[in-house]
């Protein structure tokens, strides 16, 4: 163990990183449940109050069940008096603040100079919302997600196996495990890969391709789970399976495979080179990440090429380049700090990182228009379908159930928001986000495909399709644009969007014919 990892750490260590953090969120922004935290934050506010998301709630709770994710945020805004979406800003913020520690870690066990590891750890804080590759993936997400705290303990794990603190390293992969399952997966093989290195530096005889083959073996009954089937997706959950284009490998463009292939490419020549500074544990982590992008390319060629094996792509190999991406740009802020910064390092590091924070804060303004930068714990700004989600939430009754232009995450004004995280009432499927539910869960398929078949047209929709859609289902209040359908009662009406009230006489009818 180096002597960074053995000497306590110091104040302000944890200072610098505070600044770093608070940076982040300066250069990054917060969203509060845009994309994936529409399934994630439902599943909180339900393990808070039960009474909420009476209909639909699988769609966000079939993840829920499989992570203490929920629990833990629940369990926490519950003894600290918070709000969840204070709760939410909370931990997005810690889990920055964790990830950057973790990252410091995981340097000190590879660099020698405090210089390359804290440049390092501050091109990583720049380079947060970076995707990585075409895996729908960013290295931290401006939303509280699962990721938020399995990123940094994955990190945590991979910084104690490189030091052999094996009993912190168990200890961190459990956390990341009982957080998002399948991340833990990445860890575990990351594991496997820089132990079979071992196997070969201890048994040079041993065939690079007999001891790296051992991999898929190895870790074939944590990633198998049962209930997959070799043959081709079938019906509606092939419909689901195929929106998420980035699962088949085969569909990828060039410059997508140019994000999968560059980082080993890099990783690998790295390992292979006399770089200074540093320690043999950068040889191994490099290398490791090379030898685990490579079979992980292998793997989703595999399962996506061969239509029999389409069941099988939702395990999404491709998913533990988001590990090798951390890593590769630790490394390569570390080697900027230990080659490019030597003289004058503040001036140079200024000219490196805050045009690189500056561009970075414009995509994100880019990919949020409508929004504000920092979306802080009870702000409320104008913006149609966000406004009229809130007013939700005040106003309408917990056993609500709603439905809404099934595409509205695409509508102008909505920058992904989730109505389920916004405005707490349960909602008919809709095609995009609950799709991706289905594309994970196939159990889900049939249901999500009636759920949507059924709001098909919605924008030509007449006073009798909406009354067709309480009579099929507990739908008793509508999200519309313009005023509202004929005859119905729209308690809320602002900025070209309504929520309007079926007449009770509909849903008294409905129940009257339910046996």
């Amino acid at each position: 163990m180096t002597q960074g990892n053995a000497s306590a750490p110091k104040s302000s260590t944890y200072l610098k990183l505070l600044v770093l953090t608070c940076s982040a969120v300066l250069v990054h922004g917060y969203h509060l449940g845009t994309d994936d935290a529409e399934i994630y934050l439902p599943a909180v506010k339900k393990f808070l109050d039960p009474a909420l998301y009476p209909f639909g709630d699988e769609f966000f709770m079939t993840h829920g069940r499989l992570s203490l994710f929920s629990d833990t945020l629940g369990l926490s805004a519950r003894a600290l008096h918070l709000s969840v979406d204070t709760a939410a800003f909370a931990w997005h913020i810690f889990g920055i603040f964790l990830l950057l520690l973790a990252s410091l870690r995981l340097l000190e066990s590879c660099f020698e100079g405090q210089r390359a590891r804290w440049t390092g750890v501050s091109l990583l804080t720049a380079v947060l919302s970076v995707p990585v590759a075409n895996t729908a993936l960013v290295i931290m997400d401006p939303y509280l997600t699962a990721r938020s705290i399995s990123t940094p303990a994955s990190i945590f794990a991979v910084s104690c196996l490189l030091s052999r603190s094996y009993k912190r390293a168990l200890a961190w992969w459990l956390v990341t495990a009982f957080i998002h399952p399948q991340m833990s997966v990445y860890v575990l093989a990351f594991a496997v890969c820089l132990s079979l290195a071992h196997v070969r530096r201890r048994f040079p005889s041993l065939e690079p391709a007999t001891a790296y083959g051992l991999a898929p073996a190895m870790l074939s009954p944590a990633t198998l789970p049962h209930g997959f089937a070799m043959e081709p997706a079938q019906g509606p959950y092939r419909e689901a399976l195929m929106m998420r284009t980035y699962f088949f490998v085969g569909s990828w463009a060039w410059y997508e495979w140019c994000g999968a292939l560059f980082p080993l490419a890099i990783l690998w020549g790295l390992a292979s080179l006399p770089v200074r500074g540093t320690l043999p544990a950068f040889r191994a982590v490099c290398r490791t990440c090379a030898v685990l992008g490579g079979l992980s390319i292998a793997a989703a060629l595999l399962i996506s090429v061969p239509q029999r094996m389409q069941m099988f792509a939702r395990l999404q190999p491709m998913r533990s380049l988001h590990l090798v991406y951390v890593i590769l740009f630790l490394v390569l802020g570390a080697l900027t700090g230990e080659y490019l910064l030597d003289r004058r390092p503040l001036l140079r590091a200024a000219l490196l990182y805050v045009p690189l924070g500056i561009g970075m804060w414009f995509v994100g303004a880019r990919t949020y228009p409508s929004s504000p930068h920092i979306e802080w714990p009870g702000l409320h700004w104008r913006s149609p379908y966000i406004s009229a989600f809130l007013w939700i939430k005040s106003n309408t009754p917990k056993d609500a159930v709603f439905a809404i232009d099934p595409r509205y995450m695409n509508s102008p004004g909505v920058d992904e928001h989730g109505f389920r995280a916004l405005a707490e009432r349960s909602v008919l499927a809709d095609y995009y986000k609950d799709s991706g539910a289905v594309s994970l869960f196939p159990q889900l398929a049939e249901e999500w495909k009636r759920e949507v078949s059924a709001q098909e047209g919605w924008e030509h929709f007449q006073p009798e399709d909406y009354e067709r859609l309480a009579g099929e289902f507990p739908v008793n209040w509508v999200v519309v644009e313009g005023t509202g359908p004929a005859g119905f009662e729209c308690p809320y009406r602002d900025q070209g969007v309504a929520v309007c009230r079926i007449p009770p006489a509909v849903a008294q009818q409905r129940a009257a014919l339910q046996p």
